[in-house]
């Protein structure tokens, strides 16, 4: 019988599969990975820092180690590089922003933030609106989403069944569930926002949130292992190419492109650069965000066996490899749930 079943084929169920097999345990994942599009296209950036108030990212001591090690140990897995450390330029507007930063880069963002202001731009930054200076922000870098998912997609072959999954076929008994021809003692749910279909967590209260990014092309810019960010991001892609992002829509939840996203997207790209640039694609994707910014993990209160993996959210990158670790070592009865993450905070929206 098979540990675990995973129902998802996004970046929260690939980090499930990988921490399932650093602890042995046997996995099987269905899931048709046409039917959401967030993982591949994101940027996969993480960022230890929360800008608009300039604190620290939520458990960014423990979560930014946990994701250092999880992906070195992927790419060994893959074998193929996935992850790029670089650090993110911030433009300053104001000096009072300078003497924020030095303060908290030599206090509570200490080993985040670098204390330098810098006023003189190197080569790389011509053509980037910059007239107060920058800082730099370490520790920070990108997983590439598309490729970690189909390299994984190889390394798991044997493990990965493509279909949409049929929740209506999913029989549950005390010591197991069966899915067709599989059993297995538990099931995990990495739906992303398309959990709203699922009848055993349609009431997990997620407010899913639509992002576009475009991808650029420049003979111009010489950005190289930097993410710029000033109202939104750039990064470079290698050969001249760079993503841009990214947009928030709460309402219109579709994976269409939309002329006012490409509109919004292109505005902030001019108040970053001043040269001469083609669009070479546009993509849209729903984030699962939930309506704490906490993810949400855990039994469902009826069904011991039933669990989900989900609420992830714009920072699916950062905090996957840490709750999937706290999951399994939840599973595996050595550790409790991170608090703010558990389900039963919201038991009380449950009518089954």
């Amino acid at each position: 019988m098979t540990d675990f079943i995973i129902v998802g084929r996004g970046l929260a169920a690939n980090v499930l599969m990988h921490t399932f097999q650093q602890h042995q345990l046997s996995f099987h994942t269905f899931g048709n990975e046409q039917l959401s599009n967030c993982s591949r296209i994101a940027a996969g950036i993480w960022n230890p820092v929360v800008f608009k108030r300039l604190t620290r990212s939520w458990l960014a001591d423990e979560i930014i180690p946990c994701l250092n090690q999880f992906y070195f140990d992927c790419e060994s897995t893959l074998g193929k590089a996935v992850v790029t450390k670089r650090p993110i330029i911030k433009p300053f507007v104001e000096e009072q922003e300078k003497r924020l930063w030095k303060k908290k880069s030599i206090t509570e963002l200490n080993g985040f933030l670098d204390p330098e202001i810098y006023t003189h731009l190197p080569p790389e930054l011509n053509h980037f609106k910059i007239t107060n200076g920058f800082g730099l922000v370490n520790q920070c870098g990108n997983l590439n989403t598309g490729e970690f998912i189909s390299l994984s997609n190889i390394a798991f072959n044997h493990n990965i069944t493509t279909e949409t999954f049929d929740h209506s076929l999913l029989k549950i008994f005390p010591d197991k569930v069966v899915y067709k021809n599989r059993e297995a003692r538990h099931i995990v749910f990495c739906e992303g926002y398309l959990v709203k279909h699922n009848p055993f967590f349609n009431w997990v209260p997620l407010k899913p949130a639509k992002g576009e990014v475009l991808t650029i092309r420049s003979e111009q810019l010489k950005l190289t292992n930097s993410i710029f960010n000033k109202n939104g991001f750039l990064m470079d892609l290698g050969a001249g190419s760079y993503k841009l992002g990214a947009t928030y829509e709460w309402t219109e939840l579709t994976e269409n492109t939309t002329q006012k996203g490409r509109e919004e997207l292109e505005l902030k790209l001019h108040q970053m650069i001043g040269c001469d640039y083609s669009v070479i694609d546009h993509q849209a994707g729903v984030r699962p965000s939930s309506i704490d910014r906490r993810p949400i993990i855990g039994r469902h209160p009826n069904y011991q066996n039933l669990h989900i993996f989900n609420g992830l959210g714009t920072k699916g990158v950062m905090l996957a490899p840490f709750f999937a670790k706290n999951f399994v070592n939840f599973y595996l009865q050595k550790e409790r749930l991170v608090t703010d993450v558990q389900i039963n905070r919201f038991y009380k929206l449950y009518g089954g």
